[in-house]
Formats: structure tokens, C-alpha cells, sequence
């Protein structure tokens, strides 16, 4: 196994640990803790010191990290990706009978996803459960850990038109089974028993289905990868490596990483890139470190940040849906992307910034644009810049079918992607004089 492949089977391990947007921060802080950095607490005084590693957790789902130099001279050097996928979220009181032979599971899709590639798999149920412990409530984590839900098709012979039709009603086709008829009743009894504690302490939940298909690396020379949930905890791995391991080249900048929850539902929530976390912590790391208001200001206007979530890549059946110029390939390297009605917020200026800095790295780069008459969608640079205004580039790493349960990225994309953020961190972004920055 060489090195670009170990790297993305490392991160399909990450995944297979993390099966719903709670247990990836909780591995993230895990992972963190291993390499020198110490948890925060919104709710309590922050004593931060030059030289020092943290990070803080917003609602259990979101996460920045930040390293601060022994003498913090620059701006923050920031990436942003996002820890959630598209799914299906379990209801309140989610089971129902039917036909007196099944049990279903009620549930609600939670993001744009492509609906057909849900059926006939094995699936796992995951997320948190709200505890009340002493008078305390406590955020406990669960995990089916098994097969043990799916949602089957119906029979070419009960739907002759299935092929040629995409057409599927969540809450009449994509309930997924949760067993026969003795199955009722125990839903949250196996959740529980899963998590350790028993269904009378209970007084909430946050539950979402996942993909219990193991990862594959394939092709004739072993050049793709898939996996669930690449988009986006490919670009979030990436800056999780990237800010763990830099040390080596200690710039004057303070490096930042985020991971931000439900950014496939439109940011909007406390702990959304639309939120005032990445504000707030930035305000107060200044703040600890003595800035007045002013000071924070312009360390603010000598920042940098990347959003990076990931792209399309070029598809081999499909190609007319590209760019006819821009048509990025799998292990083709990192890509940046554009667009003229700012869903990205690349520019000129922060291109050549993140393009400088790649090919200082001899990290190979790619432009990815919509077709003029297929708009994509949005990402989290735009979103955050609206609270911390900033320059930004959108990068991310190519793959097929995006927002399928099941996507695919090349072998050499995972690496690719964490040498070009820790480039990013390991480089001395300056404001000079004139207000124009200069790499150092």
C-alpha cells in the first residue's frame, strides 16, 4: 500500500468510526487530545497561551481548533468544511405497523440527497440521546453497530415503469423496515441497550440513518476509492491532519480549523457556518491574548480562509453537464472553484494566493466552474464571510455522485488535499503596506 492510498483508506477508517455527525467531532476532539491540543469550553473564561493548542465544541456536532505561535504576529489562517451528510432523520416516535406484518421506521430526509441508491442496502441508525443523570442532562452517543434497518424496492413486476421514472415519496416509499411484527415496540430499547443506558432516562434524540457498506478501493490499478460520506468529511479530515501536524514551520499566523454542522441544510443553525461560533471564538483568542478591539480588527483584515467542500468531478457518462473548458478528474489534484454569482467566493485575489501557495508545494490544481445552464449548489465561505468578512478561496476534492450515500474520489486526492492545507497552515501570509499580501 503506498502512501496516497494509506491515506485514504485512513479516512475511510475515520468514517466507518464516526457514523453520524456527533461521533465524528467526538473522534475529531479524540484525535486532537492525541496530538497536544486541550478542550474549551464556550460556557466558561478562556486563559489562552502563545505556544498553546485548543479546541471547542458547539452542540456536539461542531468543532474549531486553533494553534496558536509562540509569538502570534499574523492574522488567522482558517479552513472550513463541514461534518454533515444528506440522510434520513428518525421522528419522534417513529415506529408504525403495517399490513400487520412489518414494522417501519418514520423518518424525514434531512438535505438534498439522490433517493435511489438508499434501497436494498444495509443500514445503520446513529446519532445521540439526550439523558436526564442526577438532574444533570448528558449527551450520550449510540450506534446500531449492526445491520439492522432497510429500505426495499418494489419489484420490477409491481412497477414496470421504475426505469424510467426517478419519482419516490419519503414517507411512502423510503421508511426503511426495522423488522416483522414482534419488532414493535423495541426500537429505542436497541438504541439504548447500544448506548448502555435503558429507554426510561431518555428525554431526547437526534437519529439518523447511514450506510453500513463497507469502504473499496478499486480500478484496474487500484485508483478509486468509495465510501460513504466523502463529501464532506474528505476536505474535514484533511484539515484536521493538516492543523495536528503543524509544527514542523511556525509562522506568526494563528491556524484555525473548523468543522461546522448542517451546512447541507442551509447553515442556519447555532452551530452552522451561519452561526456566530467562528466570530466568536476568533474574538475571544484575541481577546486572551490581549488585542484590544482595534487590534482584533486587523488581525481580522490580515486573515485568510479556505472553504473547502468538496467538488465535481467530471463524469464519464455525463460529460455534457461539465464546463466545456473545466472538467476536473479524479486524482487530477486539488481543485478551486468559481462562481460569477459568488455561491463561491473565490476571486482573483485569493486564486493566486491559494495557487501560489500549492505550487511552492508542487501540489497539482484545478478550476472547477458550473456549466453556464446546470447551477450547482452552495458551500460555506460565502455563508461564513457574511459574519467574518475575509478574504476566502473554495476548494475542494473531485469525486462522482455527490450527495449519494455511496461517492467515489480518487485514491491520491485524500493526500493531495491534506499537503496543500498544510502548506496553507505553514505559510506566512503578510499584509504589507499597501494593504496587498505577500507570501513569506
Amino acid at each position: 500500500m503506498n502512501e496516497f492510498e494509506s491515506s485514504s483508506v485512513e479516512l475511510c477508517e475515520f468514517i466507518r468510526s464516526a457514523p453520524s455527525c456527533f461521533h465524528v467531532i467526538r473522534r475529531a476532539g479524540e484525535l486532537l487530545e492525541s496530538t497536544g491540543f486541550r478542550r474549551l469550553y464556550e460556557h466558561t473564561s478562556w486563559h489562552l497561551t502563545p505556544g498553546e493548542r485548543y479546541y471547542v465544541i458547539r452542540s456536539g456536532s461542531s468543532l474549531i481548533a486553533f494553534d496558536i505561535p509562540e509569538t502570534p504576529s499574523g492574522g488567522f489562517q482558517i479552513i472550513a468544511s463541514h461534518c454533515d451528510s444528506p440522510t434520513f432523520k428518525i421522528k419522534e416516535d417513529p415506529e408504525i405497523s403495517k399490513s400487520g406484518q412489518y414494522v417501519e421506521l418514520n423518518v424525514e430526509k434531512y438535505g438534498g440527497m439522490l433517493y435511489g441508491p438508499w434501497f436494498d442496502r444495509p443500514l445503520g441508525i446513529a446519532g445521540r440521546l439526550i439523558v436526564r443523570q442526577d438532574g444533570t442532562f448528558r449527551e450520550v452517543l449510540t450506534d446500531s453497530g449492526r445491520d439492522l434497518v432497510l429500505i426495499p424496492s418494489l419489484a420490477i413486476h409491481m412497477n414496470r415503469k421504475a426505469n424510467e421514472t426517478a419519482t419516490a415519496s419519503v414517507q411512502t416509499d423510503l421508511l426503511p423496515v426495522f423488522g416483522d411484527e414482534t419488532a414493535s415496540g423495541r426500537f429505542m430499547e436497541i438504541m439504548t441497550e447500544a448506548a448502555g443506558i435503558t429507554p426510561d432516562e431518555v428525554l431526547g434524540n437526534d437519529l439518523f440513518l447511514y450506510v453500513r457498506t463497507p469502504y473499496s478501493v478499486w480500478g484496474a490499478n487500484r485508483e478509486f476509492v468509495s465510501s460513504p460520506r466523502l463529501d464532506d468529511l474528505q476536505c474535514a479530515y484533511a484539515s484536521l491532519q493538516a492543523v495536528m501536524k503543524k509544527r514542523a514551520n511556525d509562522p506568526g499566523s494563528i491556524s484555525v480549523c473548523c468543522i461546522f454542522d448542517n451546512e447541507e441544510v442551509g447553515s442556519e443553525t447555532k452551530q452552522g457556518a451561519d452561526s456566530t461560533f467562528l466570530q466568536d471564538t476568533l474574538s475571544r483568542i484575541s481577546a486572551c491574548l490581549g488585542n484590544s478591539s482595534e487590534e482584533h480588527l486587523s488581525r481580522l483584515a490580515s486573515s485568510f480562509m479556505l472553504s473547502a467542500d468538496n467538488s465535481h468531478a467530471i463524469h464519464p457518462a455525463h460529460p455534457e453537464k461539465a464546463d466545456p473548458v473545466h472538467r476536473p478528474s479524479l486524482n487530477g489534484g486539488v481543485v478551486i472553484k468559481f462562481n460569477a454569482n459568488q455561491k463561491y467566493t473565490t476571486d482573483a485575489v485569493s486564486a493566486a494566493i491559494f495557487r501560489s501557495i500549492c505550487e511552492k508545494a508542487e501540489i497539482p490544481v484545478q478550476t472547477y466552474v458550473n456549466h453556464s445552464d446546470v447551477p450547482g449548489g452552495s458551500t460555506l465561505g460565502n455563508i461564513s464571510a457574511s459574519h467574518v468578512s475575509i478574504p476566502c478561496a473554495d476548494i475542494g476534492c473531485p469525486q462522482l455522485a455527490m450527495h449519494s450515500p455511496y461517492e467515489t474520489t480518487g485514491i491520491r486526492d485524500t493526500l493531495c488535499m491534506i499537503n496543500a492545507m498544510s502548506a496553507f497552515y505553514s505559510t506566512d501570509l503578510r499584509i504589507d503596506e499597501s494593504g496587498n499580501y505577500r507570501l513569506l
